[in-house]
């Protein structure tokens, strides 16, 4: 059975489309309740990736997401399109065609992005799961802002199709629940078994320097009950050179991916977008090439680092969720910071699992954890029997 709303039911949480498509009873998702973000199909349904133009130009979908698709078969019910920052760029949450989200968790603060719908839904409770993706950390850093888990899977385990792009190597899947039942339970409708992981956590120095003091303060609770932790540095380079590299292979994907449209569409975009779209222009083939080189030695380095099976412990996000209200030079420089992090598990492919850990100054705060290619089931294991939300 489907049912479809023409409005809105919560323009403030996100929801741009109220739906009610019903997956299999007898599936082990029956009585979870799904939001998508608005860059996967929906079968009939307009995905407008953020953008009224790109709605328009390409039009209703002629089948579901693959991922929707996955969800529906196990059960689970589609219950909404929701808010995507435009063309998934940004971390901020914001849109100015269809509006920003509330943060449930902190509403003077914003609710992170770009899969800013999912998570305001979750978070209030208007879902059990909501599905977004990830490229630069588009579900891990809403999590984080928003006091929820979030997974960025092993890049390349689940599929894409039915999904817009923006940098198809960086891009993936990845859901919001407020539990690690939940989260646990989708992971096991979704994702392949996997390899057992060590008790052995190892904190990333750099990252934990990266973060606000405060915000370190707030994660030490939870970095006690982990237990002895030991150290790694699997970025000598610096996270800022990293950063660097990481910028000019995923800026020259994202132009090769959009800028046909951009150029033949020529769509009503937000100044920030425009601004960030036309700064991937200016990425070389040689200059994504070095990074591509960069991209393999870390790989390899992070592939070496956990193939016993050990964990990687960083701060999700440097800061809580930065205020509404505050000036676009501070959102800038927020989503710096919180880069520099987040490629440390995106630009070798690794999942990370962010968990509701703290609060500073009333604003959720989240630890991530990085696992070895493939491990994500068994992640998602471990934070459900660690318990540290």
């Amino acid at each position: 059975m489907e049912t479809r709303h023409p409005l809105s039911e919560a323009p403030d949480l996100g929801l741009i489309k109220s739906l009610d498509i019903r997956g299999n009873p007898h599936g082990p998702l029956a009585g979870l309740d799904v939001v998508v973000k608005d860059l996967f199909d929906i079968a009939g349904e307009v995905t407008a990736f953020g953008n009224p133009d790109w709605g328009r130009h390409f039009g209703p979908a002629l089948s579901h997401a693959w991922i929707v698709s996955q969800l529906l078969e196990a059960g689970a019910r589609v219950t909404g399109k929701t808010t995507t920052v435009e063309l998934a760029f940004g971390l901020e949450g914001r849109n100015t065609h269809y509006g920003t989200p509330l943060n449930p968790a902190a509403p003077d603060r914003l609710p992170g992005g770009s899969s800013s719908g999912s998570v305001a839904m979750v978070a209030s409770g208007r879902a059990h799961v909501g599905v977004g993706s990830d490229t630069g950390g588009s579900v891990r850093i809403p999590a984080s802002y928003c006091g929820l888990y979030g997974l960025r899977p092993t890049q390349g385990l689940l599929s894409l199709a039915g999904a817009a792009p923006l940098a198809p190597s960086f891009d993936t899947p990845g859901w919001f629940t407020r539990d690690a039942e939940t989260m646990l339970r989708v992971g096991e409708a979704l994702l392949p078994p996997a390899p057992p992981l060590a008790a052995q956590f190892l904190m990333i120095p750099a990252a934990f320097a990266n973060a606000d003091p405060d915000v370190v303060a707030a994660l030490e609770p939870a970095l006690a009950r982990l237990g002895p932790m030991g150290e790694a540095d699997p970025v000598p380079e610096g996270l800022d050179r990293m950063l660097a590299w990481q910028n000019a292979v995923r800026g020259r994907e994202t132009w090769l991916t959009l800028g046909g449209f951009i150029e033949t569409v020529k769509p009503l975009l937000d100044p920030v977008t425009a601004g960030r779209i036309a700064a991937t222009r200016g990425f070389t083939a040689e200059a994504a090439a070095e990074g591509r080189v960069a991209r393999r030695a870390h790989t390899a380095r992070m592939h070496a680092l956990l193939a016993g099976g050990a964990v990687l412990v960083i701060p999700t996000s440097p800061c809580p969720a930065p205020p509404v209200a505050a000036e676009q030079a501070v959102y800038e420089d927020v989503r710096t910071r919180t880069l520099r992090v987040g490629i440390i598990a995106a630009f070798a492919g690794l999942p990370e699992l962010t968990i509701p850990v703290g609060k500073v100054n009333g604003a959720p705060v989240g630890l991530s954890l990085i696992a070895g290619p493939g491990r994500d089931l068994a992640l998602l294991e471990l934070a459900a029997d660690l318990a540290l939300a």
